[in-house]
């Protein structure tokens, strides 16, 4: 069985952070292992508390676990601060890391901030050169760039200063173009760009869609798949997720964790 490890924070409401990554994983038939960040008190109306981990307890948290059940691939979410974004960082340079997916968390769905302000450029500059895949949505694209990505030339151009800063993939998410027909992402790899397109799902169900996509994502590269189709897979699977998102909660609703994934390789499967 393949193995993926995620190094996030925890979603006490169970749409987001470390819960969705593990069911994702599950989704996928990838057994899934976890070093959490930070524990939020958090629902779908919003982050009511964060009590964050101390860095050198999330690296042997990841340690035992890269020791002991190894990992195929790699995701990080919510790192909280700069002392434990230079912690991963580390562990990316000592080349434990494989197939790293940095999905760029910096704010709840909400608007709740949920890393420092002075953790953003390190995590940029120092664990961005470490990424098989970078995930980032507009407004953290805009915020690591310093100016607003709104439109699709944003996004293209954003994707490759990603490139150009290290990322051997860029996906430049434009999940927060609301109203607009198709949900497109705009992918940068080795000077190409192209598109994953898929419609536009008018929904509350979007809580911990960044999660859940780049958990995805993940799980595909732990199996085996090319970048470029794991991200189709990927984006499959985050959409029919929002389709089949369940009524529950006040605010932002979660996904729906348990569809079936792509099957392999393009085969029919159950």
């Amino acid at each position: 069985m393949k193995t993926a490890l995620t190094i996030a924070g925890s979603d006490s409401g169970g749409g987001a952070g470390i819960q969705a990554d593990l069911k994702t994983f599950s989704a996928y038939q990838v057994f899934g292992t976890s070093a959490l960040t930070a524990i939020t008190a958090q629902n779908t109306l919003g982050v009511h508390g964060v009590e964050i981990l101390p860095a050198p307890f999330v690296r042997q948290q990841a340690e035992v676990v890269l020791d002991d059940l190894g990992a195929d691939a790699v995701k990080t979410g919510m790192l909280a601060n700069a002392a434990i974004v230079r912690a991963v960082a580390t562990l990316a340079e000592e080349g434990r890391l494989p197939r790293l997916v940095i999905d760029p968390v910096m704010y709840a769905k909400g608007g709740h901030p949920l890393l420092d302000e002075d953790a953003r450029a390190v995590l940029r500059d120092e664990l961005l050169p470490h990424a098989t895949v970078v995930t980032p949505n507009l407004p953290e694209a805009g915020e690591w760039l310093g100016r607003p990505v709104r439109d699709l030339a944003d996004m293209e151009q954003a994707a490759r200063e990603l490139l150009a800063r290290g990322a051997q993939w860029a996906v430049v998410k434009g999940g927060h173009q609301a109203g607009a027909a198709e949900a497109v992402d705009v992918v940068a790899h080795n000077g190409a760009i192209d598109y994953l397109r898929r419609p536009w799902i008018d929904s509350r169900n979007t809580h911990g869609t960044g999660c859940t996509f780049s958990a995805a994502l993940c799980a595909g590269l732990a199996l085996g798949r090319d970048p470029l189709r794991a991200l189709e897979d990927a984006k499959d699977f985050l959409t029919r997720a929002i389709e089949a998102g369940p009524a529950l909660g006040e605010g932002h609703r979660p996904t729906n964790h348990l569809i079936l994934p792509p099957p392999p390789n393009g085969a029919a499967g159950s």
